[in-house]
């Protein structure tokens, strides 16, 4: 049972600290001045090399071997990541900000759905309420968007959250398998996808270099690497709900990096989506002891 709560923990630890390098994307994604296609090539081919520098550092040089023992499982969730990043960056650039956060914060209630189908997971009463008071965060945040206008954009924010949802639960049913692999051949497959459509990938500078290469590390590469880790230790509910704690970090880094003093409404709304995740692992915790 100890050893359980321990890894019960460290999972919450690792989404957590996923969700904190997932929200460096604006940061990151303001300073390059490019379309979103030679973004995804250069933010992906860096991001799929830290993985794999990832992987040896943890593993020694048997790391690498991952690559050469991926099955079909692991494939699908490489296929549905790089989906998932695909769409991601298009949509921003189609659409409001505003509407692709409020779809990608529906996230916790795809991700449980598709858990009880697939897994006969019953979402548990807590995380359903704590995801709702999240989403109502989150609405609060992009007050105002305009959810009928930019139809592709939109489109492209509900397919990422259902690839998302989809790659949440494998991985949570694979538990024992590692997925680490995968999400750097996810960002591999990304870039390819890029290349056809990409119009600025010869006309970067060593300074654009420097930054897509912090970009692949901290928001791709360390992003996926615990998401992928952390999310096969927690229900497939909770793991997506404590995700969305990467929409109110967004304009944290903004206003540390460009002094952009988050709105009223931000603030009101992040409170609502960190406590609400503050009180989903504080109940787990109380209810992980209650056994002892």
């Amino acid at each position: 049972m100890a050893g359980a709560q321990s890894q019960h923990r460290r999972g919450i630890a690792l989404v957590v600290a996923a969700a904190i390098a997932w929200s460096t994307a604006p940061f990151f994604t303001r300073l390059l001045l490019f379309d979103s296609w030679t973004i995804l090539f250069w933010r992906g081919l860096f991001g799929g090399a830290m993985i794999a520098v990832i992987l040896v550092m943890t593993q020694g040089p048997a790391g690498l071997r991952d690559f050469t023992r991926m099955g079909k499982t692991s494939w699908l969730v490489a296929s549905l990541s790089a989906l998932g990043m695909v769409c991601f960056i298009p949509a921003l650039q189609l659409t409001d900000v505003s509407n692709v956060a409020i779809i990608i914060a529906t996230g916790p209630f795809v991700t449980a759905g598709l858990a009880w189908l697939w897994l006969r997971e019953v979402p548990r009463l807590r995380t359903t309420l704590a995801s709702l008071v999240a989403l109502c965060g989150i609405a609060i945040i992009v007050g105002g968007a305009r959810l009928g206008s930019d139809i592709l954009g939109i489109a492209l924010a509900c397919l990422m959250t259902v690839a998302i949802a989809a790659m949440t639960v494998i991985v949570r049913q694979h538990r024992n398998t590692s997925m680490v692999a995968a999400a750097a051949l996810s960002n591999i497959l990304g870039s390819v996808v890029s290349i056809p459509f990409a119009q600025g990938i010869a006309g970067i500078t060593a300074h654009d270099l420097l930054i897509f290469a912090m970009f692949g590390f901290f928001q791709v590469a360390l992003g996926l690497s615990f998401y992928m880790l952390g999310s096969r230790l927690l229900p497939s509910g909770q793991a997506a709900l404590i995700s969305t704690l990467e929409t109110p970090l967004m304009p944290f880094w903004i206003w540390v990096a460009f002094q952009e003093v988050p709105s009223s409404r931000t603030l009101v709304g992040g409170a609502l989506v960190m406590g609400a995740v503050i009180a989903d692992i504080i109940g787990d915790s109380r209810e992980q002891k209650q056994p002892a």
